[in-house]
């Protein structure tokens, strides 16, 4: 039986590449593309993997891209769930240019999903059984109800299962109304959460305990940057910051802390353990190339280095 479960509602192929120099109507000549699962669901499942912690990936796949998908989650020894859907799975392009060392993101709209592809995806996890965690992370597809994870989130609190949603917009506001376990928003995502502009540092911790103690969420996971993280519960107030480090791409960082917050939890560590592991995990992603995700060596280096620790 799953005890964890991730969930990606867009799925997709990440295509990496570089070029000697990016120009216009040029023709410009790439390296050979390395191909990797995407979307948030997946990468928290690679992470949590790559961390030794088991977990099942539920997610979407359609058309030969939807074929290759499927390949390469299994190559990476993902255990999966999949829904088939009449669209082809989207892919999309991350591009470095070497002159100058920025990367260039491009990301293709998802596929059309009907009522009865994403209906499917709901009866699924509500056949699971024993599931502690459900991690929902990422985008939705075209076609997906706004409320999709709201009802995610009752069938959450009929297991008695602990929701984790990373992701933004109406759809998670539907879901904060219904309650969840834990959120892990960026300022600017719980800034419209609580329909502000704009949050200033120093308020961080008074917003997201305002949203706790109305039941809306357990715990709040805050990242801040090149300032770290804050985690806050009713009981708890902890802010970390990471080492510097050369970083060469922030693909799948979130994600990848995600992965690293839900080890740490689901090992019965305190909430001090899982936020050192979340930014260790989400620094390390940092230091890999395109959407390589972090490395356990690289993980357990970081561990030792994250001292700076505020408790308010």
């Amino acid at each position: 039986m799953a005890r964890i479960i991730t969930i990606t509602f867009n799925p997709c192929i990440d295509k990496n590449t570089s070029v000697e120099a990016l120009q216009p109507e040029k023709k410009l000549r790439c390296t050979s593309p390395v191909f990797q699962p995407g979307g948030g669901g997946l990468n928290v499942s690679r992470g949590l993997q790559r961390l030794g912690t088991e977990n099942l990936a539920i997610y979407f796949a359609g058309g030969y891209t939807g074929q290759f998908l499927e390949q390469l989650v299994e190559e990476e020894q993902v255990a999966s769930r999949i829904i088939p859907i009449k669209k082809h799975t989207r892919e999309n392009l991350i591009v470095v240019d070497k002159k100058t060392g920025q990367q260039y993101r491009f990301g293709m709209p998802g596929p059309e999903i009907s009522e009865q592809e994403w209906q499917l995806c709901l009866d699924m996890v509500s056949r699971e059984e024993e599931v502690e965690y459900i991690i929902a992370s990422g985008s939705l597809s075209p076609g997906m109800p706004e409320d999709i994870l709201a009802r995610l989130a009752t069938i959450a609190r009929e297991k008695k299962a602990r929701l984790v949603i990373d992701t933004s917009g109406p759809a998670l506001a539907a879901a904060v109304e219904v309650g969840v376990y834990l959120l892990k928003p960026n300022l600017g995502e719980l800034a419209a959460l609580v329909g502000k502009e704009h949050i200033h540092a120093e308020q961080v911790d008074d917003v997201a305990r305002e949203i706790i103690a109305k039941g809306k969420c357990e715990v709040m996971v805050i990242s801040l940057g090149a300032a770290g993280a804050m985690l806050v519960s009713k009981d708890d107030v902890i802010q970390m910051t990471p080492p510097v480090v050369k970083r060469k791409s922030t693909v799948g960082a979130g994600d990848s802390m995600v992965a690293g917050l839900v080890h740490a939890l689901s090992g019965n560590g305190s909430m001090k353990d899982a936020l050192r592991m979340g930014i260790a995990c989400g620094t390390a992603a940092t230091l890999n190339e395109g959407t390589e995700l972090f490395h356990k060596e690289d993980v357990e280096k970081l561990l030792m280095l994250i001292r700076e620790v505020t408790v308010r």
